[in-house]
């Protein structure tokens, strides 16, 4: 019996390893890919590299603040108001709070990766 219990438990930590490794292996792909999307070089790798330490893509930040460029004033002014309807002492969500925060930091993320690319093209 205790034989049994040892192979099921060994099949199960095989399954979860692959899986585990496959879900490693796409992420890291559409890294790569969102990188390439977003032009090449270093600022696409280190707009990938935001989204993921962000856990938002530039997409989903966008959307949360409902933004359509990354513009500055836009981002500031949106963050704001949402920030402020979503507080829990006027009823609002703690968890959407959190969301918002989290996406203003996504793009402001965005914005100083783009100022210093801006800038890099300006000193050559």
């Amino acid at each position: 019996m205790a034989k049994y219990l040892v192979q099921v438990i060994v099949l199960g930590a095989q399954v979860v390893t692959r899986a585990f490794t496959r879900a490693v292996r796409q992420e890291f792909v559409a890294s790569q890919a969102a990188a390439q999307a977003r032009g090449k070089g270093r600022a696409g790798e280190e707009s990938a590299a935001a989204s993921s330490l962000a856990g938002l893509s530039l997409q989903e930040a966008k959307q949360i603040l409902n933004v359509t460029s990354v513009d500055p004033v836009d981002i500031a002014k949106n963050y704001e108001h949402l920030f402020k309807v979503n507080d829990k002492s006027v009823g609002g969500s703690f968890y959407l709070q959190s969301k918002i925060v989290r996406a203003k930091e996504r793009l402001d993320e965005e914005v100083r990766i783009d100022q210093a690319e801006e800038s890099s093209k300006n000193v050559h």
